[in-house]
């Protein structure tokens, strides 16, 4: 039997998940990003007590088709920017499209209809976390952040990262920079 699980982003959300499935006396075969399998089916005191339990840690055990596949996208795209080393080649519509074998317009329209915004939107909300969490690491240059993120260019990036943010890049990692100079002297 498969789950679904909204607001799991983490490996503490997948351990806590775990430890709540052993806890109803359930066994899994896979805890990932969003989705649970089990072994056996779950009866209705088990789905009401790990649905109670997961809102406790601020997780949400989903029952409609509609929300499930709008976290089905949403996994998607988080775990292609954030998990994996480099983004897909192909456009981002032909992979969900094909990781999830439905029509991409019919993706979006959904997505849209439920979240308000489109996914060319989310997909952009999370490139520019990433573009963050990279400007933090000060490994690398914007120019290599925009080569890895499959910007066009770094100018394309730093106007949609202040577009986003309302600051450049280079005063966003100013100001972390100054930010932790200041814990550190505390």
């Amino acid at each position: 039997m498969i789950l679904y699980i909204k607001y799991m982003v983490s490996m503490r959300c997948k351990m806590m998940v775990k430890t709540e499935l052993k806890r109803l006396g359930l066994h899994y075969v896979i805890v990932d990003l969003g989705v649970v399998e089990i072994l056996e089916d779950i009866t209705q005191t088990q789905h009401e007590e790990l649905k109670k339990n997961l809102l406790k840690s601020g997780l949400e055990l989903l029952d409609d088709k509609k929300s499930i596949l709008i976290e089905e996208i949403k996994n998607v795209i988080v775990e292609m920017i954030h998990y994996t080393d480099e983004l897909p080649k192909v456009n981002y519509s032909d992979y969900i499209s094909g990781k999830l074998n439905y029509d991409y317009t019919y993706l979006a329209n959904i997505f849209s209809e439920v979240k308000g915004i489109t996914i060319q939107q989310f997909i952009i909300l999370h490139k520019i976390e990433k573009v963050k969490e990279l400007l933090l690491y000060d490994e690398l240059t914007l120019t290599e952040i925009s080569f890895k993120l499959h910007y066009s260019s770094a100018a394309h990036l730093s106007n949609q990262f202040k577009k986003l943010t309302g600051l450049t890049p280079s005063f966003f990692k100013k100001l972390k920079k100054k930010r932790r100079n200041n814990l550190e002297d505390l």
